[in-house]
Parts: structure tokens; sequence; C-alpha cells
């Protein structure tokens, strides 16, 4: 009786563990059912351009990298045919840990399928997203994307400020090798629109949404040197860390009013007002928007390059046309229960545009930034004005903070920027 009472514990002990682990195994294997966004890149067209590698594609491997802001057990990689004219086929894709640019971790190449399968082709006009992965990532953590094209890519989507080398292969799916050899260098990136890991309960999610100066214009390339990618390492450091997420949906000569699409600005976007649902509401998660935007609106008309406007000097905004639209924008946000946090324009005497800089228009930002400060519209305000201004010369930017075209911040700039943010705003 003490043999038959033993032996049938020891098979309730061996059930009961091979329970646990078939139970391990299953929630390990099981896709998260709720997801928030650790890494995002505003969609973009692209114009022609003989000489940019990534607009110039067919039957090439693209590979290029992101620094996530959270950590997760699995991601998800959006993929973004938006603004194709023609169905775009993704022929295989995989994610790894990167040495660097070119090269990666063979053993920790993972396949990302799309319905099961290792290819896709997206629709023109639409984004694409994969099945989870299952690829561990932690808070700050590189990792790299590589994608091949089978077919020519005629109309791609794109980021064109990527500031992160991307390499583009010869011919043929390099999907899975260790190191890219021989291959062209691009500084933008393709179809990679948002990367998302498993979400929690208490986690927040911020989205930068702005121009140039969110998108990291004048900051060292590899460096993620960009005011985002700088709060992202400040919270590293903090228990919030863990919490908030941040992506970065800048674009390089964005307006709030008025669409950009001058190939040598290096613009090719619709206004603020036209993406905001897009690129700051439909991202998973948000929860807080930082809107830094008006800049161009106020530079733009009657500015010229290469002897051409970047926009009519009729197209002038006055102070009460930004205001209108930061209040359409807080209350699309408000609608869906999403705190906007606004910040104030820096200054921009002596950008090396001619006409850029007036004294009328920064009579304008000047009362655009009274109204941030003081209106009570935002949910809270971030006063980037007063971080990077010259105390001695107010439309100006403080040398030390300021890169060669007078209008962008440098790496110290950013970081100050960074710096100079409460984290109370984002509870």
């Amino acid at each position: 009786m003490h043999k038959l009472r033993n032996c049938v514990l020891a098979c309730f002990l061996l059930i009961t563990l091979q329970l646990a682990l078939v139970t391990r195994d299953a929630l390990r294997n099981t896709p998260p059912s709720r997801w928030i966004a650790t890494w995002a890149a505003s969609p973009q067209s692209a114009g022609p351009d003989a000489r940019e590698p990534l607009l110039n594609i067919e039957d090439q491997t693209v590979r290029e990298r992101m620094r996530v802001s959270i950590g997760g057990t699995h991601i998800c990689i959006r993929l973004s045919n938006e603004y194709g004219s023609s169905p775009l086929m993704v022929g295989s894709a995989t994610v790894a840990v990167p040495n660097d640019a070119s090269s990666i971790r063979p053993e920790t190449i993972q396949i990302a399928t799309f319905g099961g399968k290792n290819s896709v082709t997206i629709p023109a006009g639409a984004p694409v997203l994969s099945d989870p992965v299952a690829f561990a990532v932690t808070r700050g953590e590189e990792i790299s994307i590589s994608l091949y094209f089978p077919q020519r890519v005629a109309t791609p989507t794109w980021h064109a400020l990527a500031l992160k080398r991307a390499l583009v292969s010869q011919h043929g799916d390099h999907t899975h090798a260790a190191k890219i050899e021989a291959g062209a260098v691009s500084e933008s990136s393709i179809l990679v629109s948002a990367v998302l890991v498993p979400a929690h309960s208490s986690q927040s999610l911020v989205v930068a949404f702005g121009d140039s100066v969110t998108d990291g214009d004048g900051s060292t390339v590899d460096a993620d040197h960009n005011w985002p990618s700088d709060l992202i390492r400040r919270l590293e450091k903090m228990d919030e860390g863990t919490k908030i997420a941040v992506v970065n949906e800048g674009i390089i000569g964005n307006r709030l009013l008025s669409h950009c699409f001058i190939a040598n600005a290096g613009c090719f976007a619709v206004s603020a007002l036209a993406r905001f649902d897009r690129d700051a509401l439909a991202i998973p998660g948000v929860t807080h928007i930082v809107l830094l935007e008006g800049i161009n609106d106020i530079g733009f008309p009657g500015a010229k390059l290469d002897g051409s406007y970047l926009a009519d000097p009729t197209d002038a905004p006055s102070p009460e046309d930004l205001i209108a639209a930061y209040r359409q924008l807080i209350s699309r946000a408000h609608v869906h229960g999403v705190k906007v946090i606004g910040a104030t324009i820096s200054p921009f005497e002596g950008v090396d545009f001619p006409g850029y800089y007036s004294e009328s228009k920064e009579a304008t930002r000047q009362a655009a930034n009274k109204w941030i400060r003081t209106s009570g519209a935002f949910d809270g305000v971030i006063d980037f004005d007063a971080v990077l201004r010259d105390p001695d010369h107010l439309s100006r930017l403080l040398p030390r903070y300021a890169s060669k075209d007078h209008l962008h911040p440098n790496d110290a700039g950013y970081q100050a920027m960074a710096d100079a943010i409460d984290l109370s705003l984002f509870q």
C-alpha cells in the first residue's frame, strides 16, 4: 500500500510538471492581445532621384536599423505602401540583432511572416502588419530589419530623414546573410513605419509629432541624437523607462496648414492637419502627443532655395491661423482621450535660406508662442524656445546649441530639449 501511494504521488507530480511546462510553452507561443508602438517613422512619398539607392530598388535587399524605446517578448512590424501607385511585393523579411549597419548576428535571425507566409504583396495605398515574431527586445536596444524586394519598386513609401545608415545590397535575397557586402548606403529608410511590442496596462506612449526639429535634422548620423531619442535614453535611467514608450513622427519640412512637396528641400509630406490621425492618433497605445509644429508655416512663404520659393510670399499665416490649427489638433486628440502637450517654436533668425526670417515672421512666432504658453488649451507645455534661445538675442538659437544652418539644434541642443521636459506631463 505504501509503495502504491508513493507511485501515485510520483505520477501526480510528473503530470503536474508536464502541465506546467505545457502551460508555459502555450503562454510563450500565444500572441499578445494588445500592442503598443516602441518605434515609428512617418511614411512619406518620394520624387525620382537616380542618386538615391532606396528609390531605385529591383531584386535587392535593404537592411535598416531601429532603436526601440521599450521592450517586449514579441514584435510586430508595420510595413507601408501607402504612397505606392501599384502593389508592392516583399519576398522575405527577417529581424536580427545588428553589429553595425551592414552586419547582424546570424544566431539571432528570426523570419517575419505575414498570414503565415514568408512573402507578402501589399496593395497600393495600404499598410500591412506582420505576424507576431518571437523576438525579445529590451528598452533602448537596436534591431535590424532586412527586406527583400524581388521586383522593381516603382513608387516607394519611405522616410527621408532617417539619419541612420541603411544598406542596399547587390542583386538577390540577402535577408539571412550575416553581412551585406559592397552595398550602397542611404541615410533614409524604406517601408517600415512602426515596430510594436506587447502592451501592459500601466504603460504610456508619447508620440513626438512635428517637423525637422523633431525629426532630428542637424544631429549626428547613426547617433540617435534627436530629442525624442535623447528622451528615451533619459527614461532608461529611471523607473519610468519601462512604462513610457516614445516614438518619433517628425517629418522634415512639415507644416501645420499646407502640404510640402519640394524635392530640393527634402520635404515630401502632407500637412500636420492631414496626417495627424494616421501618424499620431492611430499609433497603437498612444496616450500623449508632444506637438512641435509651425516654424515652416512661418518661414517658408517668400523664402527661396536654389532660386525658387519654398512657398508663395502671399501664403504667410497669421498667428490666428496657427492657433486655429492647434485648437483643431487638440480637439481631435481629446475626442480619443489623448493628451496634447504644446511645445513652443524655437528661434530661427540667421537661417541660411534667403527670406526665411523677417521681423514680421518673428512677431508671428512670438505671438504663437505666447498663446501656447498662456492659453491653457494644451494639457501641458514644454518651452523649447526658452531652452534654445540666446538670452542676449532672443530671436536666435544659442550658439552652443545651433547647427550650421541656424535653424536646427545640434546634438547638444537636442539633449538640452530632452533634459528640459517635465516627465510628470506624461502621467
